[in-house]
This record gives C-alpha cells, structure tokens and sequence, in this order.
C-alpha cells in the first residue's frame, strides 16, 4: 500500500548497486517489478541522462532497462524549466571555491546535476545512494546540491517504505 504522493527520481547508482548486490536481478526479481509496478503508477522515473548511464554499462542491468522499461520510464531533459535550473546548478558548481577542479569538471560531464534540475523544476524527490557531505571538495555530491537547490533527496530504502513496496519470500522449489 502506498504511504506517500511524491514522486521520486533515480539515480542510477540506484539501479546499480542493487543489480551488484542486495537486489541482483536474479536474486530479487519482485524488487525489479516494483520500480517498474511504481513507475506504471505513475510515481516513479528517472532522465534520460541516466537512461545513457545504465546502457553504457552493456550488461544485463542495461538489458533489463532497454527491454522492460517503458519509454515513458526516462524523462527528455530538454524542457526550459529543466535547463535554467541546470545553467543554475552549473553556475553554483562552477563558482563555488569549495570544490577542487577536477570534482567541477566530473560533474559537468555526469548526469547528477541534470538529475537534480528536473527535480527541481518537476518538484520530485531524487533517490541515490550518495550521502550529504557539506564538507565535500574532491567530488560534488547530489544531496549537497539538492539542499543547496531545496530539492528532497532519499535512498531507495526510504523510498520502497514511502511507496509501501514489500518482498515476500517465495519458497524455492
């Protein structure tokens, strides 16, 4: 049962280290269904710079998006609303003396900040595994940009619980 009305974002390191460990696909296909379940509901998406992320990867988590997700899964980037508040984003990131070059320039050609700016122009929650680290300089994280933007950031645990997604042990033939 659902428990929330938001509606959350992904980041791919979401997909990622769950198709690496807790959630392998073949270890937990219902968690797999859920995104897919949640997404058909209409609370649950993810960019289209993510989409690149996850098929560059060229493996079965890349398969799995390609096959079963919906084109509707990945949101176009290029609304205006999206791309002023990345030109935002960016200016921030660039102006800000607290990261190193080489964090400024990782996240130019990454899919965080382009993730943070739908959020923030669509009013959605990113999902990501990063952690807040105010004191951050070698890498730009996503939740020190979405509190610098006011954007809502959570982790996938905390989003299956505002969704009310459950796993149920299936007994193994």
């Amino acid at each position: 049962m659902k428990t929330t009305s938001r509606t959350f974002l992904l980041d791919a390191n979401v997909f990622i280290q769950a198709k690496n460990s807790y959630y392998a696909l073949a270890l937990c296909p219902r968690f797999w269904a859920s995104l897919k379940g949640s997404h058909e509901a209409g609370h649950l998406y993810s960019i289209d710079h993510i989409k690149r992320e996850l098929l560059l990867g060229k493996d079965d988590l890349a398969s799995w998006a390609e096959q079963t997700l919906s084109p509707s899964f990945f949101h176009s980037t290029t609304d205006a609303a999206v791309m002023s508040q990345y030109r935002d984003i960016m200016t921030w990131v660039q102006d800000n003396t607290q990261f190193f070059d080489s964090a400024k320039s990782e996240f130019a050609t990454a899919a965080d900040g382009w993730l943070v700016a739908y959020a923030k122009a669509k009013g959605h929650v990113v999902v990501t595994h990063e952690q807040l680290r105010p004191e951050a300089k070698n890498r730009v994280l996503i939740p020190n940009v979405c509190k610098e933007f006011g954007v809502d950031y959570t982790d996938t645990f905390q989003m299956l619980k505002s969704l009310g997604v459950r796993f149920v042990w299936d007994a193994a033939p």
